[in-house]
This record gives structure tokens, C-alpha cells and sequence, in this order.
């Protein structure tokens, strides 16, 4: 039924390589089936003016897709010039992953997350949470090894995953051709522990049943625990 020959709920699959880049303090390189998303963590001693002297971290994150990440090419984005997509699809992995830190135990400093789409096939936004948080967490193991930090400040895993209705089935982890075509479709964001960060739902030509949200979640759960799986496999 899937245009890949997956199962309903099978996973495309996840490779997550760390240290892929040399100056960031975190990095990895994560690929859920043909998207990859190059993903880095930047330490800064510095908090925005508005937690100034609060004792208070910070966790943002940037996104953007290379010109070439997709079939044709599209003109590259200037920071002043982002898409109301960019904008919307950053701050969501920046509080999707606040919502696994103390902040208090970060400490006043600033962790930015940038992730970039090297090539896209559905589901960036999810992969670039996924992959943001492990740059992430190797970033504050060398703040905890140098012992700028006492106490962990990551208090879960955090992954994403999509889930839609398509050809009238609700199936875990859409690609390209797949959310292109979907009745339904949405982003769930999860912690390691099963709890809901967020989740973003909308039916595109078709309405969805409580029922079907329920089987959606479902998916979704299954998917992201696969997904903290390769998380705590790349960081071991």
C-alpha cells in the first residue's frame, strides 16, 4: 500500500553519525530514510538580554534547507528574508528541546542548535529535533567534563516523528511522496519518558475521527521510541 513497501508502522531508516563536524561542540549528521540533516550545537557564554542575571540557560536553534536539498533548486534564504516555514519550523526545535533542559542547571549560557537539510524527503523538522538533541547532549557532556556544569541539565530525551492517514490507513513516518498525498498528517513530539511536547495536526482534504488521533499517537510512540533508541545508541 505504502509507496516504499514499508508496514503501516515501520520506520524508514535512522543512522546517526556524531563528531561530523570539527569546531562545534556538538554535532551529528542524522538520516531517517533519504532526508539528512546536518545538525550542530554552538556554545556560547552569553544568555539573550532578557535572562540577563537571572541564572537562567538558554536552548534556540536555527533551520535551513540548502538550495539543492530539494528536487529543483530554491534560492537561498538570508536570515532577514526566512520564510514564514523557517521561522515557524525553528522555533519549534527550540522549544521542543527547552522542554528536556534545566535551565537552571545549564546555568547562565546559551546552547544554539542549527540544523541544516543537506537533502529532504519528508519529515525535516522532525529529524532536525531528533538530531538537535543529541548535538545537544554532546555539547553539555563536555560542559559536565570540564566541569562547567555539576549537575546533568537534560532531563529526557527528546525525538519527533510523523504520522498521517494515508490511502485511508493511518502509517508512522512519512516520506516525500507520502505526505504529499495525505488525507491527514502531522508532527508528534515526544520525551524518552513518553510524555507530549507537542503535537501538529491538520486534515488536507479529509477529516480525522478522535479514533484515528488515538491510532496516530499510538504510531507516534512506537516511532519515537525507536527513534531515542538510535539517540542513546549514538551517544553511548
Amino acid at each position: 500500500m505504502r509507496p516504499s513497501g514499508r508496514a503501516l508502522d515501520q520506520m524508514r531508516e535512522i543512522t546517526i553519525e556524531t563528531d561530523y563536524t570539527r569546531h562545534a561542540e556538538g554535532s551529528c549528521l542524522i538520516s531517517c530514510g533519504a532526508t539528512r540533516v546536518l545538525c550542530t550545537a554552538s556554545l556560547e557564554e552569553r544568555v539573550p538580554p532578557f535572562l540577563k542575571n537571572t541564572g537562567l540557560g538558554w536552548v534556540t536553534a536555527e533551520y535551513g534547507m540548502l538550495p539543492r536539498a530539494t528536487n529543483t533548486r530554491m534560492r537561498r534564504e538570508a536570515k532577514n528574508g526566512q520564510s514564514g516555514r523557517t521561522q515557524e519550523i525553528q522555533r519549534l526545535i527550540g522549544r521542543a528541546l527547552r522542554a528536556g533542559v534545566d535551565r537552571v542547571a545549564l546555568g547562565e549560557r546559551q546552547i544554539t542548535i542549527d540544523c541544516d537539510v543537506i537533502q529532504a524527503d519528508g519529515g525535516t523538522r522532525c529529524a532536525s529535533v531528533t538530531g538537535g538533541w543529541v548535538a545537544l547532549r554532546l555539547a553539555v557532556n563536555k560542559l559536565m567534563k570540564s566541569g562547567d556544569v555539576i549537575s546533568d541539565p537534560l532531563t529526557d530525551h527528546v525525538a519527533a516523528v510523523s504520522c498521517g492517514i494515508y490511502a485511508g490507513q493511518p502509517i508512522l513516518d512519512l516520506d516525500y511522496p507520502e505526505d504529499s498525498e495525505a488525507g491527514v498528517d502531522g508532527n508528534f513530539i515526544l520525551t524518552g519518558s513518553g510524555r507530549l511536547i507537542e503535537v501538529q495536526m491538520a486534515a488536507e482534504g479529509a477529516t480525522f475521527s478522535t479514533e484515528e488521533m488515538g491510532e496516530l499517537l499510538g504510531l507516534a510512540s512506537k516511532g519515537v521510541g525507536e527513534l531515542v533508541a538510535a539517540q542513546k545508541a549514538a551517544v553511548a
